[in-house]
């Protein structure tokens, strides 16, 4: 089969759909996506881990919850973006009068999480 341009030229031989194969592309949902988020406010002693794990159970993401030192609580999450964009926005709802403010830094995920736990 030849290919006309819009101009009248010939363009040569287009390949059959069976002659070519694109090469496999990781699509957005298998993509893992790693969010480092540092949440401040009145975020220890109201349950904020324990509502981290257990939002968690209900959205395809891994990673783990912590405590730290100087008030603040740290959460990894991995997973494919619009799994870790649904997680982190009911994290939010959840605890939205606890939160004051949340830096967060986004990496290529690593996959190292088999789950999502609470650490000490």
């Amino acid at each position: 089969m030849r290919a006309i341009s819009p101009h009248g030229l010939r363009l040569g031989r287009l390949p059959l759909p069976h002659q070519f194969a694109l090469p496999d592309m990781p699509t957005e949902s298998s993509t893992l996506e790693r969010r480092e988020v540092v949440y401040a406010g009145r975020v220890q002693g109201v349950g904020f881990r324990y509502t981290a794990r257990q939002l968690a159970d209900g959205c395809d993401v891994s990673g783990f919850v912590r405590n730290l030192a100087d008030g603040r609580v740290q959460l990894v999450v991995e997973g494919p973006h619009a799994e870790v964009d649904r997680y982190l926005a009911a994290l939010a709802e959840q605890l939205s009068g606890h939160i004051r403010a949340a830096a967060t830094d986004v990496r290529p995920g690593t996959g190292e999480f088999a789950g999502f736990e609470v650490r000490y």
